[in-house]
This record gives structure tokens, sequence and C-alpha cells, in this order.
């Protein structure tokens, strides 16, 4: 018997049990019962299959990491990394409470942004510990990424866990410069996807025009999916030079690929498309100057059709389910029209006297919410502000933007201290039942009035025996966005306080740890932020060393 023959009689005697398949007679000695003969046998096999095995061929070595020519980290942030890294936080107390250690995996993208804006590079041996994070993580992936530097991206091509890395950067290939058309074109030409998408980026910011016409040598041959991802980098410097290209891709086979056109065009307030719409929104909406008990009105008269003209031009026909087709073509043609026409269509109105006009029947929501996306799309304070309306107003009964998911958008628009000063006084009209959206368009850190509002309004929910689990979402913003400085003034608040009658059972206990965990995160981040921007000697360091 062979010895492959006697490895599958082996197998089979093994699957289908001694009793019912008596091993082969060559394996049997005498005295010996059939299960242990049958593995002793297996175990000689397998050692002589083992021992037989021809060495396999040495493989190529790998090319040897890129530099990274970043400044190395200092030993206590290297260290704060591995334990964000590892998250070693204090365990959670029972039932169901947070505790009142800081939670680490939180204050990682933070930490991040920080090193990243310092310059420092990642240490190598916490690369695998970084790109595992980041899998796990779409948020954490830029920073993390930025992070690793070309040196994590050439890591990443020996571990199929993290080919994640190597779609959207270059797959830590170097880019050649801008003056090196030849090797521009070779990569463009020869490149994976990944390595083309970032040299057209790299390209884009140096400059737009060599990397439009970049993209037009190979537009026709790419892909539906190529084609799109690839105008989707022309948000990056979008200028009137970009409409030629974007006019003709109005014609793309590909539906995706013109509404990505006829979304950047309509953000081109002097483009050929822009106009187009305006005059088609221009018979929609018009103004009833007949003096009544409100006097002028605004009229609207949505589309009938969506004629060939329109679809071009990004216009869908098929509205979603629930949605009128005569209001969502009306929609759309408001959206993508630009907003300085309607201060002469209007009577020479302001955004706010415009917003704040009568309109006839029913069409108010429709209108006001075409010119939120409007004015989000086109980047306009002015309109934005007009659509907010004043922080004190309940949302229900004021013009504008009706939703806590439209007046984030317009937030998003106008300058950061705006922003937050906005949300301070929403929040202390409102209290935070509403405000975490809005919240989460502010910058980091939150400013003092907003910190104080949102700590103050924090505190009454406290003191009024309020459901602590209510405001846990606020709380978790609280810990990553208030500014570090405020953790003493904090401190009084870690008490334990007296429950007002009627309160949730327990809830002054759920508070104090609150506030602990709240102030233990702040002091957290204070010592992060120093030890990625002080030297040895103290001084502050700065991005520029």
């Amino acid at each position: 018997m062979t010895r492959t023959t006697l490895w599958e009689e082996l197998v089979t005697s093994a699957l289908l049990g001694t009793d019912r398949r008596t091993p082969p007679a060559d394996v049997m000695a005498p005295g010996r019962d059939a299960p242990g003969a049958l593995l002793d046998a297996a175990a000689l096999h397998t050692l002589r299959r083992r021992a037989g095995l021809l060495p396999a061929r040495a493989a190529a070595r790998p090319e040897p990491a890129p530099r990274d020519d970043r400044r190395e980290l200092p030993e206590p942030a290297r260290r704060r990394l591995a334990q964000l890294l590892a998250d070693r936080s204090a365990p959670a107390g029972t039932g169901g409470r947070r505790g009142t250690a800081p939670d680490l995996t939180e204050l990682l993208p933070q930490w991040l942004t920080t090193a990243n804006d310092q310059g420092y590079r990642a240490p190598a041996a916490a690369l695998p510990a970084l790109l595992d994070a980041a899998r796990g993580r779409n948020d954490l992936r830029p920073h993390a990424l930025a992070f690793a530097g070309p040196r994590g991206l050439w890591l990443a091509r020996f571990n199929p866990d993290w080919k994640f890395a190597l779609r959207g950067a270059s797959g830590g290939a170097v880019l050649p410069g801008a003056q090196d058309t030849e090797a521009v074109r070779q990569l463009w030409e020869q490149g994976l996807f990944a390595e083309r998408v970032a040299l057209l980026a790299a390209v884009r910011a140096r400059d737009a025009n060599a990397a439009r016409a970049l993209l037009a040598t190979t537009w026709s041959t790419e892909r539906a999916e190529d084609r799109l991802m690839f105008l989707d980098s022309l948000r990056a410097g979008l200028s009137d030079l970009d409409e030629p290209f974007l006019e003709d891709s109005l014609s793309d086979r590909s539906r995706n690929v013109r509404a990505t056109a006829a979304e950047l065009l309509s953000a081109l307030p002097n483009s050929a498309l822009a106009a187009r719409m305006a005059a088609r929104a221009a018979t929609c909406v018009s103004l009833d100057r007949t003096e009544g008990p409100t006097g002028p009105t605004v009229v609207v008269e949505a589309p009938h059709e969506c004629d060939a003209d329109m679809q071009r031009d990004g216009v869908s026909p098929t509205p979603p389910s629930g949605r009128g087709e005569r209001s969502w073509w009306l929609g759309q043609l408001v959206e993508a029209t630009p907003l300085s026409v309607w201060s002469d269509r209007l009577g020479g109105r302001t955004p706010g006297e415009i917003v704040t006009l009568p309109v006839l029947d029913g069409w108010t929501d429709e209108l006001h919410a075409a010119w939120c996306r409007a004015a989000v799309r086109q980047r306009d304070p002015r309109w934005a502000r007009a659509l907010l309306a004043p922080p004190a107003a309940s949302p229900a009964s004021g013009p504008g933007a009706s939703s806590l998911a439209e007046r984030a958008k317009l937030l998003a628009t106008l300058p950061a201290a705006e922003r937050a000063a906005w949300v301070a006084e929403f929040i202390a009209a409102h209290g935070l039942s509403e405000a975490f959206q809005l919240l989460g368009v502010c910058a980091v850190p939150w400013s003092e009035p907003l910190g104080r509002a949102v700590v103050d309004a924090l505190d009454i929910a406290r003191d009024g025996g309020s459901y602590p689990w209510s405001f846990s979402g606020v709380m978790g913003l609280a810990e990553r966005c208030l500014n570090p400085a405020e953790a003493s003034r904090l401190e009084i608040l870690t008490a334990t306080p007296d429950e007002p009658e009627g309160a949730s059972p327990g809830a002054g206990g759920y508070w104090s740890e609150a506030f602990q965990r709240l102030v233990s995160t702040l002091r957290l981040r204070a010592a992060m932020l120093s030890e990625l921007t002080a030297t040895a000697d103290g001084r502050v360091l700065t991005a520029d060393g």
C-alpha cells in the first residue's frame, strides 16, 4: 500500500469510526486497540510527509519602506499613543454605567488631528495597531492614514485586512513633480486607480487647468464609476474655468455622472446651466404685487412636465415615494438657481425680507426647503442667516428652515464664531434636547460662550432631577469638544446633588459620575495637547518647529 493510499484509509477510518471501519492491517500491531493504533499511524504518517517536503524557493525581498521626513514623536506622546491604541480605559461601572474614566477610543481622532497638525510621523512599531484601528472605524481613517504616511501605505500592501488604505490613497507611491510632465502622463495612463486618484488631486491642487487637461486625455475610455470619482475631484477649486468640461459631461452616458456634473454647474452662479435653471424657475415663482391684508405675496406655479432639456440639466423626473411630481421638479429648479436672481425677481428685497413674504397655496415649505439647499450648495451666508431665523424663535413658527437638519447645514456655511454664538443662543432659549445636531457642526474646541451655554444647560437639567441618560449624547460631545481650560470651573458639579421630589431614582449619582468623567477627560485632553505641542524644556512647539 502506498503512503497516499494509506493516508486515505486512515482518514476514512477516522471519519467513520474504528468500530465501523477497522484501520488497515499495516498499522494494527498485535494487542493494540484500534483507536490508539489509528492515532499512532496518523502521527507517524504526518511526520513522514513533513520530513519529505522540499524547501520552497525564497520569495523576492520587498522594496524598502519609503522615507518619512516628518519629525519624531516626543516620548510622552509616543506612550500616550500606545495607550490610546490599546484602549486601556478603566472598566465601566456596573448597571450600565460608564464610570468616571475617560473613553480613550473617542479621544484618538483628536489626538491624531493634533499630531498631524504638528507634523509628526507615526512610530514604526505603532503602524500595525494604527491600521487595525482605522480598519474598524471609517471616521478614523483620514486622520490615521495621514499620520501613518507613506510607510503606513507601504505596510498595508502586505496585509489584506489593510487594503482599505490603498483604495483612496497613492498606495505609498511617490507622486511625480508637477514639472515632470512625462512622469505624470505615464502614472496617469498606467498607474493603479488609487494612484491615479491621488495624482489627479495633487495636480488639481497645484494647477486646476493641468488637472482638467489630464483628465480629458482618457475621459472617454474610463469606466463609469471611475469617471464619477474623477469628476467629483473637481469640487476642490471649482471655478468658471471648469464649466466647458462639466457642460460636456451633461451628455455623459452615465446618469450618475450627468447628475454630478449638473450639481457642480449649479454651484457656479455664472454658468449657462445656472442661467437656464434661473429662467425656468422664473416662470414658476413670481411676486403678486396686489396689496392685500398682508401686502405682496409669492405666487408659485410648479412645472407641469419634466422635458428632455430639464433632464439633461440634472432634473430627475421620478420623485421619491410620497412626493408629488410637480413639487419635486419645482424644488430641483429652485435649488439650482443662483440665489442672486431672487432679489430682482421679488421686488428688490433682501434675503431676510424675501423669506418672510407669504407664499400662496401651501407652497411655503417646498420653496423654503429649496432655498435652504441652494444656500448650502452655493455657500451663501446672507441667505443662510435669513433662512436660519433668530435662534430664540421656534423653527415651526418662523420662516426659513423648519428642521434641525436644515439648520445644521445652513450653520455650516457661517464663520465659526458666528456659528457658535447662534447655537449658544439656541441652547439658552430651547435647552439641549434639540441641540445635538447643531453642536456637531461647531468648531472644536467650543468657544467660551458656547461651552458655557452647554454646561449651564446640563447644570439646569441636573438640578431639576432630569433623566440623566437623555443627555448622554451631549455629554459625550462635551467631553470631546469643550475647551480643556473649563475643567476647573466644572469641578463643583462633580458632587452628588440632592435629588428633588419627582426626580429619576439614582439620577444624582449618575450626574455626579458624568461630570467626574467630563472633568477627567478635559484634563486628559489638556495633557495630550501639552505632550504634542511642548518641547522638553516647556517651550510651545509650532508646526514649523
